[in-house]
Order: C-alpha cells, then sequence, then structure tokens
C-alpha cells in the first residue's frame, strides 16, 4: 500500500501504528525563490518544496510533529525556515536556524518566538575537516545560544566527529549529530570513530539523529543500518531522534552540482524509511522514545 505522491513520491505506508505525538526531526522547506531569493554562493538549487507539500507529506505518514532545518542553499538568510515555522504553529512546529557572527540579540528573539530551538553548524558541505576551526565554529555557535537554552546541530563527518571526542563531552549546550554521525553502515560498529559517537551518546551531551540512512549506505534496503542503530540505542535510547530529511536534497554520485540548474530531489520512500526504523529498533517502547519521547525533551514541544 502507498499513500497519495507528495512532490511526485508515493510513500509506502509505515506498516505500525504510528504513536500519537511522532516527530519528523529532519525536514527542510524550500519556498518561491521570488519570495525567498537563494544564497548566491551555494552548491546547489533546490525546487520548490512548500508548507502545504510538507503538511500533506505528514499527513500520509501519520506524523503530528516537525522540525524544520535551515537549508544550505539559503545561507544565513532564515526567512523561508521562519515563514515556514509561522505556518505550520507552535503546537507542531520546531526549527533549526543557520546564523552568521554578527546576529543580534532581537533577531534571535525573534527567531525564538518563532519556534527554533537549535543553531546548525555543518561543516560537511564545507568540506571542513580541521579539528581547531571546526571547534571555534562549534563554541561561537554555543555561546550565542546558550542564554536561549537552545541546541547546536552538527553535520560533520565521523573522522571529525571522533578528533573533537574530548571537548565535546563537555560542550555547554546539548550537541545534536546529523544523520548517524555520517557512518558508513558497510563498516559496521567496529569502525574507527564510532566508539567516540557513542562516548558522546553514553557520557556527553549529544544526541544523533538516524536521518537519512540512503547517505550512510550503499545497499537498496540499507539493511547495514540496522546494526549502527542497535549500537547507537545500546549506548543511549534516551538520545536519539529520528528524521526523514524531506525533501530529500542532495548530490548524486557521479553527477557534479551545478547552481545554475534546478537539482532534483532524491525519490526517497519516506514510509518505507519508518518500517525499517521500527525493524531495527524491534521494540515499541524504543519506537516510541525515538518518535516520541526524545524530541519532546529536546525541543520542548
Amino acid at each position: 500500500m502507498t499513500t497519495t505522491p507528495v512532490l511526485g513520491v508515493a510513500h509506502s505506508a509505515p506498516g505500525f501504528a504510528m504513536p500519537r505525538g511522532a516527530c519528523d526531526c529532519h525536514t527542510h522547506v524550500f519556498g518561491d525563490p521570488a519570495a525567498f531569493p537563494f544564497d548566491p554562493a551555494r552548491l546547489y538549487t533546490p525546487g520548490e518544496a512548500p508548507v502545504a507539500a510538507l503538511l500533506a507529506h505528514q499527513a500520509a505518514l501519520g506524523l503530528e510533529r516537525v522540525v524544520v532545518v535551515q537549508p544550505s542553499p539559503y545561507g544565513i538568510d532564515n526567512a523561508c525556515t521562519l515563514a515556514a515555522l509561522r505556518a505550520l504553529g507552535p503546537a507542531r512546529a520546531r526549527g533549526v536556524a543557520v546564523i552568521g557572527p554578527d546576529i543580534t540579540d532581537a533577531e534571535l528573539a525573534e527567531m525564538q518566538a518563532a519556534g527554533v530551538r537549535g543553531v546548525r553548524v555543518n561543516l560537511e558541505t564545507a568540506g571542513e575537516a580541521d579539528p581547531e576551526r571546526a571547534a571555534a565554529a562549534l563554541f561561537a555557535a554555543a555561546r550565542r545560544v546558550a542564554p536561549l537554552g537552545w541546541h547546536v546541530q552538527l553535520y560533520a563527518r565521523l573522522s571529525l566527529i571522533a578528533a573533537l571526542e574530548r571537548i565535546l563531552l563537555d560542550f555547554p549546550v546539548p550537541l545534536v549529530i546529523d544523520h548517524y554521525g555520517r557512518v558508513r553502515a558497510e563498516a559496521g560498529p567496529g569502525q574507527p570513530g564510532f566508539a567516540a559517537l557513542c562516548a558522546l551518546l553514553r557520557q556527553g551531551p549529544a544526541y544523533v539523529k538516524l536521518s537519512a540512512p540512503h547517505r550512510i549506505s550503499s545497499r537498496p534496503d540499507q539493511a547495514d543500518v540496522g546494526s549502527i542503530l542497535q549500537a547507537l540505542a545500546g549506548a543511549n535510547p534516551d538520545r536519539l531522534l529520528w528524521g526523514s530529511d524531506w525533501p530529500h536534497p542532495g548530490g548524486r554520485p557521479g553527477v557534479p552540482r551545478r547552481p545554475e540548474v534546478m537539482e532534483p530531489f532524491n525519490p526517497v520512500d519516506d514510509g518505507a524509511a519508518l518500517a525499517r526504523l521500527a525493524g531495527w529498533a524491534g521494540d515499541a517502547a524504543l519506537l516510541r522514545r525515538i518518535l516520541v519521547d526524545n524530541p519532546v525533551r529536546l525541543y520542548g514541544f
């Protein structure tokens, strides 16, 4: 059984009773470029993925809450993300912004009122691999948002996360690590750096987003991600979040990214992704923690 197509993708039914208050913790909204222009320095140009399509996607999968993450093509102009949060409303939505060094307290207060509860530091898309520069960016973000009670969301490769382990254990605000920490699923839990990721879950301030498994696995069914999820759950089941990465931007292997050309979204079936998540979790109580309880604690629903 599949749902009505959203942005051209027919998503499978998840195959289990979705718990009340289930949250997709990683989505993006892309508005009309005439109203919300892209950053001239962007790496890619997406199509439109408006709030109406996001709501249809949520309804099709039985999801009631959502986190909208500022996508890189907008740079530090959060206007589209903030407009989406206002349209979705505080009962349903929270946001993660991207800020520059000159942001004012008034701008942060406006974001807080709209539903923003964190800021993203995207080191992976920028290709940043230097631990000193990475640490400086992370701690600068933490200093700005700590008074608001926000978290910092990190997108970085596993080797960089491992290099930062000692200082991140004492990070001053909650740290949310994107996309399974960019592990290599085929290498399993024994791969270099994975122990550091688990230590951050167990001892430090970290959450891990179980988002976009297609980014870490080359298998069509992503079956090799299951052992990764189970090892992370063994480290700390109260620090795991699920995200779809809808509408699935991201380059394709062997295809150069050209910002002058609109890049199509990847046709990922999020119903099938949820079904795999349930199978890997293997337990309704753990699934509820991931989909409901942990997002409530972090985002303040």
